[in-house]
């Protein structure tokens, strides 16, 4: 558990966007082992505009991103 807690400890100082590349292997882990995939807030403004759009029922998006084993809350 050391090398794990020296690793978090050094990220503070890494570059924002190498930062946020750890948040999303993080994020997509989670996602693999819990079944659930938590939205970025830049994610969830994408698919904000997009359901505006009115392209594709939202019952239908659900549809898709279920079949994935996703599941959107």
């Amino acid at each position: 558990m050391d090398e794990i807690t020296d690793i978090l400890q050094q990220v503070a100082f890494w570059p924002r966007e190498d930062q946020e590349e750890l948040a999303w292997v993080a994020r997509e882990i989670a996602a693999r082992r819990t079944g659930i995939y938590a939205l970025t807030s830049e994610e969830q403004m994408v698919i904000t505009a997009a359901r505006k759009e009115d392209l594709v029922p939202d019952e239908e998006i659900n549809e898709f991103w279920k079949s994935l084993g996703v599941e959107l809350r």
